[in-house]
């Protein structure tokens, strides 16, 4: 049985990774900082995506961790699971802090939060599988971004078409994606594989629903994004490594299906040629 970590596996896109993984037959370290239902003003809790997993027959590990205090001890975190789990072979760095103030408005520490989530404990847990992921040959690690990190075009700016307050966010997404290329680089050859993905629209969750009204963009299921997860973390890591994915342009690029959760039922209206394409992004040179 093949193991990974999933980080921000409470709700959302990371619940969705981990319950896909587990249906592929991964056993799943879930992290996050909630633990059981109540415990956040938002829906979701490890525990909810613990039973989700094993009422299905999955095998998971509920680990709560507060990914951005200074004192994360990312080793420990990996012990844990490869003891009660076994040796992990894929990572996925979901978890991530987003606040939306102005460059001059934000509270330093705002920013050393969301660089803490989103740039530190990546970095960190990266160094803590690879190692063993090299050994053996074999091994993904994943890390999701967002199209903030794609640098506004200008100047002029057109500062209305821009999400307002994303210098922070977006560029502690852009620093994650320049190491996932550049540790793909050093580990390019040795079967390990290390790539990012963002949603090509916008993915309605409990966390984003709580920062913004999603319902004025377009959007698209987290089924969407833990099928284009699964591609990544699986395919050939010879050619499948070092890039910055988009999900819904992956898929329509590859003309992939998309499944439920469970990884076998076909998702309604969600296979190639069903859905909208304008608002595919195009990654040219980058």
């Amino acid at each position: 049985m093949e193991v990974a970590i999933v980080t921000g596996a409470s709700r959302g896109i990371g619940a969705a990774i981990a319950q896909r993984l587990a249906a592929e037959g991964c056993a799943v370290g879930c992290v996050a900082r909630t633990l059981t239902e109540g415990d956040s003003h938002l829906e979701g809790s490890l525990q909810r995506t613990v039973e989700r997993i094993t009422t299905t027959g999955g095998r998971a590990l509920p680990l709560m961790a507060d990914l951005s205090s200074p004192d994360l001890d990312a080793t420990a975190m990996v012990s844990e699971v490869e003891a009660e789990l076994g040796p992990v072979d894929y990572l996925v760095n979901n978890a991530a802090a987003a606040f939306y103030p102005s460059f001059l408005e934000m509270p330093r520490k705002r920013m050393e939060i969301s660089f803490r989530v989103n740039v530190a404990a990546p970095w960190l847990l990266a160094q803590a599988v690879l190692p063993a992921m090299v050994e053996r040959g074999s091994g993904s690690v994943l890390n999701l971004t967002s199209q903030t990190a794609i640098m506004p075009e200008g100047p002029p700016f057109n500062v209305p078409s821009q999400i307002k307050g994303a210098t922070a966010y977006g560029g502690s997404k852009a620093w994650l994606e320049r190491a996932t290329v550049g540790a793909a680089a050093e580990l390019f050859g040795t079967g390990v594989s290390c790539n990012a993905l963002s949603p090509d629209t916008s993915v309605i969750t409990e966390g984003a629903g709580a920062l913004v009204d999603l319902s004025q963009y377009p959007n698209e299921p987290v089924e969407v994004m833990a099928e284009a997860a699964w591609i990544l973390l699986t395919g050939d890591r010879s050619t499948f490594t070092g890039r910055i994915e988009y999900a819904l342009s992956l898929l329509h690029r590859m003309q992939h299906p998309v499944h439920e959760l469970d990884g076998k039922t076909l998702l309604d209206g969600w296979q190639p040629g069903e859905f909208s394409t304008e608002n595919l992004v195009v990654p040219e040179g980058r």
